[in-house]
């Protein structure tokens, strides 16, 4: 007997074909539930695993961070002991240029007692090291020199290495003007909304270095060291006057002239701060339109050697490879 006239034979009867299909609806949803719970079982399986071995990696890595940082800091540690240990040799001794190299720091932002030291420590630690790595890596093409040009360069060297943390310490007081006179006016701004809403002088800068410490950090670093003055029990005027010998700026030293002033004669702050504000923000107007008039004079040198030969030889290069291979021969025909 066929499996055709089995199957025929079983849906003839209704009884039987009712029940073949009850099983096969039954068997139908237990293959469905089955195979949904081992794919559930799967997947959560997957994700514990996926758990456990993102937990171990973040448990490796942080542990990993955490050697590499304590190695810096003591390769760090070790390598500011070395030139702090150079530095006590070769410091200024006289009093007046150590006092001016510690103003340049603290315009810089270095403001630790060490920091001369560290300063003339790196300068010797760079004059004796440069010297030896051009010795060590110095190309081909040098090591055939005379004996005379050798020791120059060996001495150029050691002088670039000596001077050229001077030229950064400047490059980082030159960056630090720079951000305080593009963040000042901003900062008055906010100074005279907050003396106006009512806050007092101390408040107000306070507030106003809070509100810049994401959009300006080196005006938040300075209020805040006013703001850690005055809390200390230092008077409002010796406080604004070390601000401007921190900032060592035009602007900054009118500002606290100002401040000074209001607080003599007993004056509207909000007022004097409104007319300030304005003349500051005239100022900087003025000073980016000088900045734009410069560009011209700027461009022109570029212009000049760089863009200028292009534009002749893309505009007369073409009549004059005509003239080479047209008139020439013509008149060689001649």
């Amino acid at each position: 007997m066929t499996l055709a006239h089995l199957l025929q034979m079983l849906f003839s009867t209704p009884l039987l074909a009712s029940q073949v299909s009850l099983l096969i609806a039954s068997s139908a949803f237990l293959s469905v539930l089955l195979a949904a719970v081992g794919i559930s079982a799967t997947l959560s399986h997957r994700t514990a695993h996926q758990k456990v071995r993102r937990r171990a990696e973040d448990t490796w890595s942080t542990d990993q961070s955490a050697e590499a940082t304590h190695s810096a800091a003591s390769i760090k540690r070790g390598f500011i002991q070395l030139v702090t240990a150079l530095g006590k040799s070769s410091t200024a001794q006289n009093p007046e240029e150590l006092s001016r190299v510690r103003a340049t720091l603290v315009h810089a932002g270095y403001r630790s007692p060490d920091a001369p030291t560290i300063l003339f420590g790196i300068k010797l630690f760079l004059a004796i090291v440069l010297p030896c790595v051009y010795g060590a890596l110095r190309p081909p093409a040098l090591q055939n020199l005379p004996y005379l040009q050798t020791i120059l360069l060996f001495v150029l060297c050691a002088v670039l290495g000596f001077y050229v943390p001077n030229i950064w310490v400047q490059g980082q007081v030159r960056r630090r003007k720079r951000l305080i006179v593009e963040g000042f006016p901003d900062a008055l701004d906010l100074m005279v909304v907050c003396v106006e809403a009512g806050l007092g002088l101390e408040a107000t800068i306070h507030r106003v270095g809070e509100e810049m410490k994401l959009s300006n950090r080196v005006l938040n670093d300075e209020f805040g060291l006013f703001d850690l003055e005055m809390r200390a029990g230092q008077s409002r005027v010796n406080a604004l006057r070390n601000l401007a010998r921190r900032t060592d700026l035009e602007d900054v030293r009118s500002f606290v002239a100002l401040l000074v002033q209001t607080d003599r004669f007993g004056t509207s702050i909000a007022q004097a701060l409104r007319v300030h504000a304005d003349a500051m923000r005239t100022r900087r107007h003025q000073r980016a339109e000088e900045i734009a008039n410069k560009i011209p004079v700027k461009l022109l040198f570029p212009l000049i050697f760089f863009l200028l030969p292009s534009l002749f030889v893309v505009i007369v290069g073409p009549g004059i490879i005509r003239i080479v291979r047209i008139l020439i021969p013509i008149m060689n025909n001649q």
